[in-house]
């Protein structure tokens, strides 16, 4: 039996929320596109999803305006999904889910991955604030940098595992297009 997308006779916030993004696969999407994932295919080599599922969670995304598609800078011919402010909106609770997971789930070594102020590299803490200075820190001032339980890089990784092996500054595209027409990295911060 497949379970209803909806939470039939809860009329809860929290129920419409999870209506757009508790399904499983949604919070991992969402989390790479703050990374600054932003193709189809780049979403699909990275989690493992199937193309199917990518899709529908993709569309529940696009249709509540979480995510939105529109046309790839300079190439006019391919679509992107990018985070709208709605989605943006959405930081605080990946970061604490993130950061629930690190304190109860930890994997072995640390934090694959850490979160830091780009204007002084200090962590976050917990709450979104830097470690350094104090400043409540907005997610597009926010690093995503390899943790100390990161394995170390492949040849074998996907163009974003290997990208995010470098610190990389949240929302912005973590690959390019390089003129032979594959991935590449995209700036570092």
């Amino acid at each position: 039996m497949t379970l209803p997308r909806d939470y039939r006779g809860q009329t809860c916030a929290l129920a419409r929320s999870m209506e757009i993004v508790g399904e499983r696969w949604t919070l991992l999407i969402l989390r790479d596109a703050f990374y600054g994932v932003r193709r189809f295919g780049e979403f699909a080599a990275h989690l493992g999803v199937p193309r199917a599922v990518l899709t529908d969670r993709l569309t529940t995304l696009t249709e509540a305006r979480v995510l939105e598609r529109r046309p790839e800078t300079g190439t006019g011919r391919r679509e992107v999904y990018a985070l709208t402010p709605k989605g943006v909106a959405l930081w605080p609770a990946v970061r604490a889910l993130t950061a629930w997971g690190e304190e109860f789930h930890a994997a072995d070594g640390g934090p694959r991955r850490v979160f830091l102020h780009a204007g002084d590299e200090a962590p976050l803490d917990g709450d979104g604030r830097c470690t350094g200075c104090g400043t409540a820190v907005p997610v597009a001032d926010v690093l995503v940098a390899p943790g100390p339980g990161l394995a170390p890089s492949t040849p074998d990784d996907d163009p974003v595992t290997a990208a995010l092996a470098r610190p990389h500054r949240l929302l912005q595209p973590l690959l390019t297009i390089a003129p032979s027409g594959r991935s590449t990295r995209g700036p570092l911060r």
